[in-house]
C-alpha cells in the first residue's frame, strides 16, 4: 500500500506543478530568462523526456517523504499537511533561494519556484496520509 500511496502522491504533486507553471508560465519564463518564439513557446521546444524526468524526481521526493513520515510517526492528515508544508518551506525553499541568489536570478523566480515546492510538498504530505 505504501508504494501506491507514494505513486499517487507523486502524481498529485506533478499535476499541481503542471497547473502552477501553466498559470505562471509567462512570469516564470521571463524571470528564468528563457527566450520564446513568436508563439510564446520556449525556443527549441520542450522534450517529452523533461516531463518524464520531472515525474521521477517528484516520485523520489514523495518516496523519501513517506520514509521520513514513517520514521517520525507522522500518521494523520494534519501531521502530513503540516510536515509537507514544513519540508517545502524550510528545506526546499531555502535551497532554491540559495541557488537563485548565487545565480543572480530574480526574486520573482525564487517566489514562483518556492511557492510550487511548498504547495506540492504539502499536497504530497496530505495524500500520503490518505492511505
Amino acid at each position: 500500500m505504501e508504494v501506491i500511496a507514494v505513486i499517487v502522491a507523486a502524481i498529485c504533486g506533478w499535476i499541481l506543478g503542471a497547473v502552477w507553471y501553466g498559470v505562471l508560465s509567462k512570469p516564470w519564463m521571463e524571470a528564468s530568462g528563457i527566450r520564446c518564439d513568436e508563439n510564446g513557446k520556449p525556443e527549441g521546444g520542450q522534450s517529452p523526456a523533461m516531463f518524464v524526468v520531472s515525474f521521477l524526481l517528484i516520485l523520489i521526493v514523495a518516496g523519501m517523504m513517506r520514509h521520513v513520515f514513517e520514521l517520525s510517526a507522522i500518521n494523520t492528515l494534519g501531521k502530513g499537511l503540516i510536515s509537507g508544508l514544513g519540508i517545502g518551506l524550510f528545506f526546499i525553499t531555502p535551497w532554491i533561494a540559495l541557488n537563485n541568489m548565487y545565480g543572480m536570478r530574480p526574486l520573482k523566480l525564487t517566489l514562483i519556484d518556492a511557492g510550487y515546492a511548498v504547495l506540492s510538498c504539502a499536497t504530497i504530505g496530505l495524500v500520503l496520509m490518505l492511505f
